[in-house]
């Protein structure tokens, strides 16, 4: 028995795409380095490291520097002199019936060192709990780039299985209306086979634009993420055997989920966050208390009566609060409600988690068990396709009868692809959901592929 013709064509259309194609690996080292969503989120997991640093700095001690130069000058028509002195009782001039002049410097070296201060113990708390946010939310962004990348990438495949599919049908159709129009011409046929052929033919014309279009805005969607319109691209290799999930217990996968997903990780952190957030607004009704050290240095050597004084001093400062206007209190109400909204995130996040779990479990069952069906179908509509080509020939069949055939099979093989398509997916979605996609989970998808 000759190959069917729609076998023909595929492989055909898909001859060129083998030679120098791009593999999904490939196509995922191109996106890592081009994308901009995971890039953005790379930046920002760089940024959260900071976090922590500043954090930790409201514990340790401030050093600074401060002083400055003042020269004065004065003009006076008195005749009696008079000595000119600093609020501290050092003369720094003198003034009479002439101009006086005065200069002094002065500096002082100030430390202090945080002894008691809870408000900012709990954010440097906070600070650490938002870096590990940080770091949970670009480890979720590293899996959404590969859940992206290869939906992109079979989007792709899927829409070149349609428009070559629609193409090896065309050619069909094109060859059953001259011969609807041979058969009329020789009388051997009616009318109403060639008007049926033509319909065909040309709803097949519309559908290979609409393909052609819809190919185009996929390789557009596949740009958007690795930067460069994309080469060619390994396709799947024909009868691939796709595997079920491991462990095959959804309950399983679904505690992971809850547990390990990365969205319920960074809620996990943020209620932590929330609960510190109480703990450091409740601190403005604590007193604070710092160790202050300084040496104060003053030179008024420019001056009629030079002066030069040095005062080192050490001690402790603290603050009571007593009355803010009832803003602490306020604010205690406020991050107790953000408490609340923090849990009830966090259970948001694990249902959702949950729910895509076991949407991504079944969507593999199903998808492998639609898989057999339509292999099983693909046979079936083939061997309709030669038995309804046979009868046509020796008149027990008409010729809509052959084309639908011909529609049937091209159809089954395409939805044949989106089912494996749309498992291998599946399954992405499900290791993603767990927490547990790695870019090593490529490889397994990645050996499906027909190498160049």
């Amino acid at each position: 028995m000759q190959k069917p013709l729609i076998a023909v064509l595929l492989a055909g259309a898909f001859f060129t795409l083998d030679a120098g194609a791009a593999d999904l690996l490939q196509v995922y080292q191109q996106a890592l380095a081009n994308d901009a969503t995971y890039a953005s989120a790379r930046a920002s997991a760089a940024a959260g490291r900071e976090l922590s640093v500043q954090g930790r700095a409201g514990l340790l001690p401030t050093v600074g520097i401060s002083g400055g130069i003042t020269r004065a000058k004065s003009d006076t028509s008195s005749g009696i002199a008079q000595v000119i002195t600093d609020p501290n009782g050092v003369p720094t001039g003198v003034t009479g019936g002439n101009n006086t002049y005065g200069t002094t410097k002065d500096y002082t070296i100030a430390l202090q060192q945080p002894l008691f201060r809870w408000d900012r113990w709990q954010s440097y708390e906070q600070s650490k709990l938002q870096q590990s946010i940080t770091q949970a939310q670009f480890a979720q962004a590293q899996q959404d780039l590969i859940t992206r990348v290869a939906q992109a990438y079979f989007d792709v495949l899927a829409a070149q299985d349609t428009l070559a599919s629609t193409r090896a049908q065309k050619v069909a159709t094109t060859e059953q209306l001259a011969s609807a129009k041979r058969n009329f011409e020789v009388g051997t046929q009616t009318i109403t086979d060639t008007h049926e052929a033509q319909a065909a033919y040309d709803l097949v014309v519309s559908q290979e634009l609409a393909a052609v279009n819809d190919l185009e805005n996929k390789k557009t969607a596949l740009q958007a993420i690795i930067g460069t319109p994309p080469a060619a691209l390994a396709t799947l290799r024909p009868g691939v055997t796709l595997k079920a999930p491991e462990p095959i217990n959804v309950d399983q996968w679904v505690s992971a989920a809850e547990s390990q997903n990365y969205a319920v990780t960074a809620a996990e952190l943020s209620v932590e966050v929330a609960k510190r957030e109480i703990s450091r607004r409740r601190a403005g009704h604590y007193p604070t208390l710092d160790l202050t050290v300084a040496s104060s240095h003053t030179d008024a050597s420019r001056t009629i009566q030079p002066y030069k004084n040095t005062t080192n001093s050490i001690g402790i400062q603290y603050n009571i609060p007593i009355f803010n206007g009832f803003a602490v209190t306020s604010q205690v109400r406020e991050s107790i409600a953000l408490e609340d909204k923090a849990r009830n995130d966090l259970e948001a996040n694990r249902r959702n988690a949950a729910l895509t779990a076991r949407q991504s479990f079944l969507g593999v069952n199903t998808g492998l068990a639609q898989v057999k069906a339509l292999e099983a179908a693909e046979v079936s509509s083939n061997s309709a396709l030669e038995s309804n080509k046979l009868g046509y020939q020796v008149g027990v069949r008409i010729n809509i009868d052959v084309l639908n055939a011909q529609r049937q099979l091209y159809q089954t093989q395409t939805d044949l692809a989106r089912a494996r398509y749309n498992t291998i997916l599946s399954g992405l979605r499900l290791k993603a959901a767990a927490g547990s996609l790695r870019e090593d989970d490529l490889q397994p998808v990645n050996a499906l592929l027909q190498q160049p």
